[in-house]
């Protein structure tokens, strides 16, 4: 008797609001008849409160009602935040950095500095990737760290080292020391099969608030003018990201890896729906990497691109603006080897269509040595398609490395000046773009003489007086026949600077 007087109460409770109406009076005539039949179960099942259903992963538009829950539980244990202790060091020396005695005196008299140190502290996030303990995130997160803590969804605290630190990708991988069996490592998806519109969910460590969740759409695919690393490909959200989700995790519906989140465009620092990922393929080549010992070597073209232009795309027998034009070639280039020349239009990789230059580079880049790829490419209306192997970077010429000292002549100004021929495997180490061989500096002594002259690091010596120099035997011979007021040609970036040795 208590049970049906208190579904009567939570009856007249659910109908208070429609009191009066047709269809208050029915259901109540209905309900005082069950309760007399005994059927109390009936009058359950009209007026019972809707339960809390099992969730399901969103699959359709009409879905997204529902909960993303189920995939945030999927990932949420292998998202880890990433605290970095670096210590930073100040030069002081009292007056003698006084701008009036370095008048004077000038900025490099032989006092020795004071070096102040001050300890700065930087967070990111981070996404595990093998259970023994491997963690990606972004390279600049970890930077110059000296000490690396990693704490988990659960809040345990790990040291962590660096395994890989990939500056030109903007991508590091870290190893915990004594890792838990419990780990869990999150799958990662090939991020080609990704589309525009996409629903994805993106989670770090927001402003150091902790672990946080945003959901957004894949806005848009390879895009290029981003920045921040050398492969320019990135994988653009509108899912909240804000400093301290660097590192973080871009992951779809299925709770895979699909990028990590690295940059967004913001003018007030925080997001305005414009954030940017490296796709989850370019990472998954670092990690297989990190597996491997560590060492990074990615294939290499021996050529440089230019983009095609609404006014040259007619001119190319292209329908549009798109493609990368070969404008230069090494002669042991794998793409000469495959039959390309310069002057020809690269349109696809791996029946990738391709839009510009740094698309090509960034699929090249995906790919291990020693793995073929398949290239089409337009050369006076007509399409070709080959196969090309992809090489590591040789080491051709020998670079023959050597220090400079006051004993090798011309006058000791090339003292503490280090040279080395500059071959592809070098120049790839140096980020240089130019297909030129000869002796580059490689490193200038502190307070040299070499140093004092004003040579850089980068600089391509190319001539010294007449000669031509090519190799780095030839300008340790040259540079003890010459004398005063002998010119020195070198070429720094894009310009020749002409000085002379006294």
């Amino acid at each position: 008797m208590y049970q049906q007087m208190l579904i009567v109460q939570i009856a007249f409770g659910k109908l208070k609001r429609h009191q009066g109406s047709p269809l208050c009076l029915l259901f109540l005539l209905v309900f005082s008849c069950a309760l007399w039949l005994g059927q109390t179960q009936i009058a359950l099942a009209i007026i019972e409160d809707p339960i809390v259903q099992k969730r399901d992963v969103p699959q359709s538009q009409q879905q997204v009602i529902t909960s993303f829950a189920p995939v945030v539980e999927q990932v949420v244990p292998s998202v880890v935040n990433v605290f970095a202790r670096h210590v930073v060091k100040s030069r002081s020396r009292g007056l003698f950095d006084d701008p009036f005695f370095k008048q004077f005196f000038g900025d490099d008299f032989g006092f020795p500095d004071t070096q102040r140190q001050r300890e700065q502290k930087s967070l990111g996030s981070g996404v595990i990737v093998d259970r023994a303990g491997l963690v990606v995130t972004n390279h600049h997160v970890v930077d110059g760290a000296e000490e690396l803590t990693i704490i988990l969804a659960d809040r345990r605290q790990f040291v962590a080292e660096v395994v890989v630190a990939d500056e030109r990708t903007d991508l590091a991988v870290l190893k915990l020391k004594n890792p838990p069996a419990d780990l869990v490592a999150i799958e990662i998806s090939d991020s080609d099969e990704i589309l525009v519109g996409d629903l994805v969910l993106a989670i770090g460590n927001p402003f150091g608030v902790g672990q946080t969740v945003t959901s957004g759409i894949i806005s848009a695919l390879a895009r290029t003018q981003v920045g921040v690393t050398d492969y320019q490909s990135f994988v653009q959200t509108d899912a909240a990201i804000n400093p301290g989700n660097s590192g973080g995790a871009l992951v779809a519906m299925n709770g895979h890896l699909i990028g990590v989140n690295t940059a967004i465009f913001s003018r007030s620092g925080g997001s305005v729906g414009i954030g940017f990922a490296i796709p989850s393929n370019m990472v998954a080549q670092v990690i297989r990497a990190a597996q491997k010992g560590g060492q990074i070597i990615r294939p290499w073209l021996g050529a440089l691109f230019q983009a095609v232009s609404p006014d040259l795309a007619p001119a190319l027998n292209l329908d549009k603006p798109q493609g990368a034009i070969i404008t230069q070639l090494h002669p042991m280039s794998p793409l000469l080897i495959a039959g390309m020349e310069v002057g020809d239009v690269i349109v696809s990789v791996d029946g990738v269509a391709i839009e510009t230059p740094e698309e090509v580079l960034y699929r090249v880049a995906t790919r291990d040595i020693g793995a073929e790829i398949s290239m089409s490419w337009r050369r006076a209306g007509k399409d070709f398609t080959r196969d090309v192997r992809l090489i590591a970077p040789p080491e051709v010429p020998a670079r023959d490395s050597f220090t400079f000292d006051v004993d090798a002549g011309a006058n000791g100004l090339f003292d503490g000046l280090v040279v080395a021929n500059l071959n592809p495997a070098l120049r790839d180490e140096l980020r240089l773009r130019l297909q030129k061989e000869g002796v580059i500096v490689t490193n200038v002594l502190k307070r040299s003489q070499a140093s004092r002259f004003g040579f850089r690091v980068g600089d391509i010596i190319i001539k010294l007086g007449d000669q031509d120099i090519q190799s780095v035997k030839q300008l340790r011979k040259e540079i003890r026949t010459v004398g005063p007021r002998t010119t020195l040609n070198i070429l720094r970036g894009d310009r020749v600077l002409r000085t002379q040795l006294r």
